[in-house]
């Protein structure tokens, strides 16, 4: 049994933290995973970030109402999961994805946790697995599933690297020029043949 793995911010949708950097006119909240590839240092430097502001989950909870599927998103993963099986692997919170899985259809998510306080205050996180992205993608295979993978950034290249096929979709220059062996694309009609004869094989 094949399954597709993908990541969900910069590959179906916008990353939701530079949104919020936008609404809130604070530039350094747009570090993603693109630019610091030490996940818990870059959360663990939001989290501080937001204190500093007096900033918590409702405003980024208002962010992300405006955030939409990028184009042509929802019509990929709808024919993608017309051919196969589909999980959404993501190192954001279920705080953040539900609304985001709304308009994508609710396909299946594996994300994590945010520990908020009843004010509303962020103060921790908590990991659904670590690694969580290759350790899923492990997991899936122990249970008798072949994986394919795709993803933007530099948390998702091991679960991307431990499939029998992985993509990058829209990444940085860096990456590319890093990984030259993992074939990228930037629009969705070319990711989606890729992926296709990758079922075939």
């Amino acid at each position: 049994m094949k399954i597709v793995c993908l990541d969900l911010e910069g590959v179906l949708v916008p990353e939701i933290w530079i949104a919020f950097s936008e609404a809130t006119k604070i530039p350094e909240f747009r570090i993603t995973t693109r630019d610091e590839p030490d996940y818990d240092k870059l959360m663990k430097y939001r989290i501080r970030l937001l204190k500093e502001h007096g900033l918590g989950l409702p405003e980024i909870q208002k962010a992300i109402e405006t955030v939409d599927p990028m184009p042509g998103a929802k019509e990929f993963l709808d024919e993608l999961r017309s051919l196969t099986q589909v999980v959404i692997i993501s190192d954001t919170f279920s705080q953040f994805a539900a609304p985001l899985m709304k308009k994508l259809g609710w396909p299946t998510i594996f994300c994590n946790e945010l520990v908020v306080a009843e004010s509303g205050e962020i103060t921790d996180y908590r990991m659904r697995c670590t690694p969580s992205k290759l350790t899923t993608v492990k997991a899936l295979q122990s249970a008798g599933c072949e994986t394919i993978a795709a993803g933007d950034s530099f948390n998702d290249l091991e679960m991307i690297k431990a499939g029998k096929h992985g993509f990058l979709f829209r990444t940085t220059d860096q990456i590319r020029k890093d990984y030259p062996d993992i074939p990228a694309f930037e629009e969705y009609d070319e990711f989606l043949a890729a992926i296709k004869e990758a079922l075939k094989d």
